[in-house]
């Protein structure tokens, strides 16, 4: 272990239960107890709760788990949207919301995704930084199971609360509009329905258990699919918790996988592989055309092409460090990229940790490295708006775009910001953004940390 013993801070009243009674480190003696920090909004978190609910599958006696929850945004003080979050994202294990940051000031927590791991006589023994941490955890959990012998102190089964109704949608975020039909990404449920325009349900995609599993629509199954392009006869679909792009075949209704292999990786270009030799890194949206689709990669702050026609996957946009920058499309940063949207030759995003809409102009051809038309930056005009989800063309002729935005609001917004303020309005996104360090004129911004990738920004 990396740190020395000591006896580990006491949980206090002052945090918000969301979703199971208050629970102190003292009732936890006898197992292993990892303390989970996290931020609803941070695409990092979501694959580290990945990996620890993987290891208390393998570890059922051995280990408790309890999430502290740090808010970023003002709208995250509300512990009901950061129940949604953890009910969306299937948190099995108890979690409080620390709208103080005091129990991260007693344990000395300098950046999430992190877990303090306390060890079988309530001793804080180490904590691990970063989202990829699946093999360092199932190592020092081994370790501090050994050292007692295997005697652990099985846990009393716990009441929780907060479950989300029974609906029959749960946590929808992708929609597909064709001429006949209307296509919805059930998230929460796991697949994707086929609708009337009227809501009618056709077919269901999906058995509806989260999964990868390519085959005919009764036996394939998503994880938490996201975003949906519909390209002639075929439906692309992000799916973000197999961290995979899957493709159905509307004619027969069949799913196979064409990137990615369930796990996130660091994400590379190729062409002509197996999708397994492509991993992704979280897609929540794709959007394209004929010939080509983009895909926003969350898990690795850029937006990356996949061209239909030479099966090829390669960078448009991103450096893969975590921050907002503008600039040529190589080095440009950008902060848990999460919608799309293709008007013409702008491909406008939704960069949900920076709170902004950016905007990537495209060619008809591939962008050749650094060669492209620049990243800018474009602000929602409203001080309201946080954390947008997602971004779409309008119904009205010309660039007109409306933005989900994560407080719990929509807003419909022109595309084209007024000229000669662009100065202005990327001082104000700053200013928005919150507190920032600034590093050879990039702006940087606190607390999130990406283990894989030593040079990513802090958010």
């Amino acid at each position: 272990m990396s740190q020395a013993a000591t006896a580990a801070p006491e949980l206090l009243p002052s945090l918000q239960w969301l979703n199971a009674e208050p629970q102190a480190i003292a009732g936890h003696r006898g197992r292993v107890l990892a303390l989970v920090f996290w931020n609803a909004s941070s695409a990092y978190c979501h694959n580290l709760i990945d990996e620890l609910v993987r290891l208390q599958a393998r570890f059922p006696l051995g280990l408790s788990l309890v999430g502290i929850h740090q808010p970023k945004f003002d709208s995250e003080l509300d512990g009901r949207l950061v129940l949604k979050t953890a009910n969306r994202l299937g948190v099995p294990f108890p979690v409080a919301n620390d709208r103080a940051w005091t129990t991260w000031q007693h344990y000395g927590i300098q950046s999430w995704p992190s877990v303090a791991l306390i060890d079988t006589r309530g001793r804080l023994r180490q904590v691990l930084a970063g989202d990829h941490q699946g093999a360092a955890l199932d190592a020092a959990i081994t370790n501090l199971i050994d050292e007692v012998g295997g005697a652990v102190v099985p846990a009393q089964p716990g009441r929780r609360s907060g479950a989300e109704p029974r609906l029959p949608l749960a946590f929808p975020s992708g929609l597909a509009v064709g001429e006949n039909h209307l296509y919805v990404a059930d998230t929460g449920h796991h697949r994707i329905l086929e609708c009337t325009h009227s809501g009618r349900i056709l077919r269901e995609f999906g058995t509806g258990h989260g999964d990868l599993v390519d085959g005919p629509p009764e036996d394939a199954a998503f994880r938490n699919p996201r975003g949906l392009c519909l390209v002639r006869e075929a439906l692309y679909v992000a799916d973000t918790g197999n961290h995979a792009l899957r493709r159905i075949r509307l004619l027969d209704g069949a799913v196979e996988t064409v990137l990615g292999n369930g796990r996130p990786g660091q994400v590379r270009e190729g062409a002509n592989e197996a999708a397994a030799r492509l991993p992704l890194n979280q897609p929540w949206d794709v959007t394209g055309s004929q010939d080509r689709l983009f895909i926003a990669m969350a898990g690795s702050n850029q937006i990356w092409e996949y061209d239909l026609s030479q099966t090829r996957l390669k960078l448009l946009a991103g450096s893969g460090e975590l921050g907002i920058l503008d600039g040529p499309v190589r080095n440009a940063m950008f902060a848990h990229p999460a919608g799309l949207a293709q008007v013409q030759q702008t491909l406008y995003v939704a960069d949900s940790a920076t709170s902004a809409i950016r905007a990537v102009q495209i060619t008809q051809a591939s962008p050749d490295p650094g060669g492209a038309g620049p990243v800018r930056i474009r602000r929602t005009r409203r001080p309201a708006s946080r954390r947008p989800h997602a971004v779409a063309d309008g119904p009205r002729p010309g660039p007109r775009f409306a933005a989900a935005v994560g407080g719990g609001q929509l807003q419909r917004q022109p595309a084209q910001a007024a000229p000669g303020r662009r100065r202005d309005e990327h001082a104000r996104l700053a200013a928005a953004a919150g507190p920032a360090r600034r590093t050879g004129g990039r702006r940087r911004l606190p607390v999130d940390r990406q283990q894989r990738c030593p040079r990513s920004a802090a958010l």
